[in-house]
């Protein structure tokens, strides 16, 4: 058993940890920012304190309160780090949403939060709320936070919004604050004392995959609890990087900001976009990065495809060193014991399975090492210790892959709800096929499922599949006025049904199969776990995206988005003549190689159910939208997806 242990030295709110930091690691580097160039600029922990108390005095010269709710519409950046942290200063609270969200979802999380300020990275972003102006009828101040030469003069100086710039502020800060710089720093941190740990930190509003996005309240004591932890699964070493690529208004890399404190750590900030994080993981070598899945995903692909473009030679290589690759991962993870375990497995018998190919594979492994794998990890940085994954379940075809190049891919599990963090993979002792072990300072329980909800309180033992609760101080005040929520997502004894469908191994971690409000019930009564059928088919290099439907039908159906670049290589490789993309997807060669693969992946052999096989599908010639079938943390909104697809899922069951 792990012995874990917490760190009760931190101070009682996030803005008193970040000045004990700053005593402490004054002249270390705490961010990395880009410049117009794409050049990585330094700055220290005590040139950031500083910008930080300029901004957090103007702000309130202006007339920002303790506990008012501000909107902050941008992606990860380092003005986003300041603003953050000045609210925080003055015990404000932000309410995050990223770029890509559409006008509707900001106007009404800038309504329903009774924003008057709002914070927004481009012009761009404040003209999604200047299109309805009339929805959100309390902001009055908009703050900019990148300028640009073509912002439009007739939204700078329209009559509803009052329209300032970010940089000005922050001169004006810098030149009042120098004014008198011991007052001021004295009163902005005696502000900070006056934050209780249970004051509102942010308002973090959820994605919206199954309706109106509902606000999640997280306080300065849910993230200091996962700070007084966190030591234990991240071996931090002081003034190592992380690399910040998803939208800090996601839970999971919100959280991260507050690591690096808690690590003494720095951070770089970067775009989920993957030629641009590779192109950003060479510059600036992190140690430490968290993304999403489809992320993952996508960067596995863009070096497949990157080892394509060198020719047929390094590619046949390439795919012929792969599996043993994988297999010797597989062998090494039986001997060390090391297998995920959903039923009673003899470690001994798993150690004589293993160790005879382990052995005879070993040196293919440390030459397939040498020349290839040690040359995509130095593309990748190379010097990543650990990668996290968040935000949805990894595909085993993706963690199978990065655990063939030992490039140390995590994965984390939690909600928005939880703070996020309830389990992470041991980084010493990582099992593949789970999410590792749950966190000492949460309590997690599998109970019985009816519909989503807990049939009773008894927990389930080990290997037994059920509803997951859990318990902690990460767990969040609750939904931003809508206590009728609240109260249906949180028990009377604080337990949090996170509506995810798993079970505990006999090592005692956890395991997730699926999603309980997502199960579909086919009309023989079984339930299917759509999430789990749809990870399998993008083990498939052909398929972009898949979404599995059948809910009330004799059978089941899937939405597929091949993977264009693939299927058109396919295409000219094969002799397979058509006019453009949406004809060739008609074709009977492609028909049948989808029908093939998805056959193959979706097997009785590959362990699933004869009631799970897919007996038709539909190919959709464009990929998934972020802000149409995508949510801003590239999970599926499939209400939207439904609704948008309409007459091709008709055609799936017709």
């Amino acid at each position: 058993m792990t012995k874990f242990t917490f760190d009760k030295s931190l101070p009682k709110n996030l803005a008193l940890l970040l000045k004990e930091r700053v005593q402490e690691l004054s002249d270390d580097v705490f961010q990395y920012s880009k410049d117009k160039t794409g050049t990585f600029i330094n700055f220290s922990y005590k040139e950031v304190y500083k910008e930080i108390l300029s901004l957090a005095l103007i702000l309130k010269k202006i007339g920002i309160t303790r506990k008012q709710n501000v909107a902050l519409i941008s992606d990860n950046c380092r003005e986003w780090a300041l603003t953050d942290y000045a609210l925080l200063t003055l015990g404000a609270v932000d309410v995050p949403r990223g770029c890509d969200s559409m006008g509707t979802e900001i106007r009404f999380i800038i309504s329903f939060a009774e924003c008057e300020f709002g914070f927004f990275e481009t012009i761009h972003q404040l003209e999604k709320v200047l299109e309805k102006a009339e929805e959100c009828p309390k902001l009055k101040t908009a703050i900019i936070l990148k300028k640009s030469h073509r912002d439009s003069p007739e939204i700078i100086n329209n009559p509803k919004i009052k329209v300032l710039y970010f940089g000005d502020l922050l001169t004006e800060g810098k030149v009042l604050f120098s004014s008198n710089p011991e007052m001021y720093k004295s009163q902005l941190e005696s502000e900070m004392e006056l934050t209780a740990p249970d004051d509102t930190a942010t308002i973090i509003f959820t994605s919206g995959t199954t309706g109106t996005p509902k606000g999640v309240m997280l306080t300065h004591r849910n993230y200091l609890a996962q700070c007084e932890v966190i030591h234990n699964f991240f071996p931090c070493k002081r003034g190592e990087t992380w690399l910040s690529v998803l939208p800090v208004w996601h839970s999971f890399e919100r959280v991260v900001q507050y690591f690096i404190l808690t690590l003494k750590c720095n951070i770089a900030y970067s775009k989920p976009v993957p030629q641009v994080m590779v192109a950003d993981m060479k510059k600036i070598q992190p140690t430490w990065i968290c993304a999403v899945p489809r992320l993952w995903d996508a960067i596995e692909k863009n070096i497949v495809k990157k080892i394509k473009k060198r020719g047929k030679f390094i590619y046949t290589i390439f795919n012929i060193l792969l599996p043993p690759a994988k297999a010797y991962a597989n062998c090494k993870d039986k001997i060390l014991g090391l297998i995920c375990q959903t039923k009673r497995r003899s470690r001994f018998l798993d150690f004589l399975t293993g160790i005879i190919p382990f052995i005879l594979l070993w040196p293919l492994h440390k030459i397939s090492d040498f020349f290839l794998f040690k040359k995509i990890r130095n593309q990748l940085g190379g010097k990543i210790k650990i990668a996290l994954s968040g935000g949805g379940a990894l595909q085993k075809e993706v963690n199978d892959f990065y655990r063939a190049i030992n490039f140390n891919l995590l994965e984390a599990y939690g909600l928005s709800e939880t703070g996020p963090m309830l389990c992470i993979r041991n980084y010493k002792k990582p099992r593949p096929g789970c999410v590792g072990s749950v966190l000492p300072s949460v309590e997690l329980k599998i109970v019985e499922d009816l519909n989503g909800q807990p049939k009773n309180s008894t927990p389930l033992k080990p290997g037994k599949k059920g509803l997951i609760l859990a318990r902690s101080e990460h767990i969040m005040k609750g939904y931003y006025n809508r206590p009728d929520l609240t109260k249906n997502i949180i028990d009377n004894e604080g337990w949090l049904n996170t509506g995810d469908i798993g079970l505990l191994t006999f090592d005692n971690e956890l395991k997730i199969t699926g999603r309980a409000k997502d199960t579909i019930v086919l009309l023989g009564g079984e339930n299917i776990e759509p999430a789990v059928l749809e990870r399998q088919l993008l083990a498939s290099n052909f398929i972009e995206s898949a979404v599995v439907l059948g809910q009330d039908k004799n059978f089941l159906g899937c939405l597929i988005v091949p993977a264009k670049d693939f299927i058109t290589d396919f295409a000219l490789k094969n002799g397979i003549s058509f006019s453009d993309y949406e004809s060739l997807l008609q074709t009977n060669e492609i028909n049948s190689l989808f029908s093939k693969e998805i056959h193959s992946l979706i097997s009785v052999t590959n362990g699933f159910r004869s009631c799970e096989r897919i007996n038709t599908f539909v190919l959709l010639p464009n990929s998934f939208q972020i802000g149409e079938e995508l949510s801003a943390k590239q999970e599926m909104i499939r209400p939207k997806i439904v609704a948008k697809y309409e007459d091709e899922i008709k055609k799936l069951f017709k």
